[in-house]
């Protein structure tokens, strides 16, 4: 057995381990696991994670979660090119500190859009008010402000001069709002610039490629998701 990841692109954090495996010519199984079928609450995917969560790796009887954790260990088995993860020390400590800020920030507020949004209509049959989705807006440009004062400031990528594991982890994340019609780059040209840096150094076509499934996910129908996982989306995120 060989190296399988446990992804589903509709995930930002498994479109970039997938982006970055791919970048890298990383040989690997792709094994898909949909998360708005519930496939990631199964026994079967619990052998593999017992959090069940995506991403997730399996190298023969080695498994991992977490997709920085991920990140790492394919980096260094792989031995990629050492602009994704430094050598330098300041150089990966920027990395590190983007990497340790945004799950609470552009990882959760950029996310929530897209939850709110879609969830709402499959389980309400009613749009998000206006008030509330406005009010997430305002949160996510909150910390877009903070990402380009910040972490970017007048630099081609976070960490320096090219492209790093944390730029890679930001874009997945601002591509989320997207498929729900909100632009995170619109009346930003310091972002916008950034995010054709970043999908010209790992691959336009493949970051095409792997942003379609997500563009043409957006709106499952409650008929087609089990009862079960429905209850689960309804207590976690509308409640």
């Amino acid at each position: 057995m060989g190296l399988e990841l446990y992804l589903d692109l509709i995930s930002q954090p498994c479109r970039a381990v997938y982006i970055f495996a791919r970048s890298n010519n990383i040989p690997f199984e792709f094994k898909h696991v949909e998360l708005l079928k519930g496939q990631q609450r199964t026994e079967e995917f619990r052998k593999v994670n017992l959090l069940m969560t995506v991403p997730a790796l399996k190298d023969d009887s080695f498994t991992l979660a977490e997709s920085i954790a991920i990140f790492l260990y394919l980096a260094r088995k792989f031995k990629t090119p050492d602009h994704w993860y430094p050598a330098d020390l300041q150089k990966r400590a920027r990395v590190d500190e983007y990497m340790a800020w945004q799950h609470t920030t552009i990882h959760a507020k950029a996310g929530i859009i897209l939850v709110q949004k879609m969830l709402t209509l499959i389980i309400t049959g009613k749009p998000v008010p206006a008030e509330k989705m406005q009010s997430l807006i305002e949160e996510l440009n909150v910390v877009l402000s903070q990402f380009e004062e910040k972490f970017l400031q007048d630099k081609p990528f976070i960490a320096g001069t090219e492209v790093s594991l944390a730029d890679l982890l930001a874009l997945e994340d601002l591509v989320q709002p997207l498929s729900v019609g909100h632009d995170p780059f619109e009346g930003r040209p310091k972002l916008a610039e950034w995010r054709q840096r970043v999908e010209g150094a790992v691959g336009k076509q493949l970051c095409q490629e792997a942003h379609q499934v997500l563009l043409n996910s957006s709106n499952p129908s409650a008929d087609k998701l089990p009862p079960e996982v429905l209850e689960h989306l309804k207590k976690k995120y509308l409640q």
